[in-house]
């Protein structure tokens, strides 16, 4: 039996979280700041902010935690930077595609809604 429920809010923020996380990798070495005393202090955007530029620190345990959340499974491969999802192909392509297929695009929804909160600390970033 398989349990299937609708996507996110719909095809808009299916494509937006893909077109962010398919092909990236979970944190890149500029944006982190510290690492020592147990801690690490890294940059992220505040997406729930306007895209504000922060900074997180978390125990070194807490982090790489998190970040094993976005190691793939055995099998699966990671998508480059390419594809019709990919950011900058989305963004100038969504509307030609939508008007080759007919379909109208869906009613306007403010940016923070494309971003989920962390499921542990409920907070926006990584």
């Amino acid at each position: 039996m398989v349990y299937a429920k609708r996507p996110f809010s719909g095809p808009r923020q299916v494509v937006a979280y893909l077109g962010r996380y398919t092909h990236k990798i979970a944190i890149s070495n500029h944006r982190l700041r510290y690492v020592g005393g147990g801690k690490v202090r890294f940059d992220y955007k505040d997406y729930h902010q306007q895209g504000s530029k922060k900074q997180m620190q978390l125990s070194k345990q807490e982090f790489v935690r998190r970040f094993a959340l976005h190691i793939l499974p055995e099998g699966f491969v990671r998508i480059r930077h390419y594809g019709f999802l990919s950011s900058t192909a989305k963004v100038k392509r969504l509307p030609v595609w939508r008007r080759a297929l007919h379909v109208s695009p869906p009613a306007e929804m403010p940016p923070q809604s494309l971003h989920r909160r962390c499921p542990c600390c409920k907070n926006g970033g990584p």
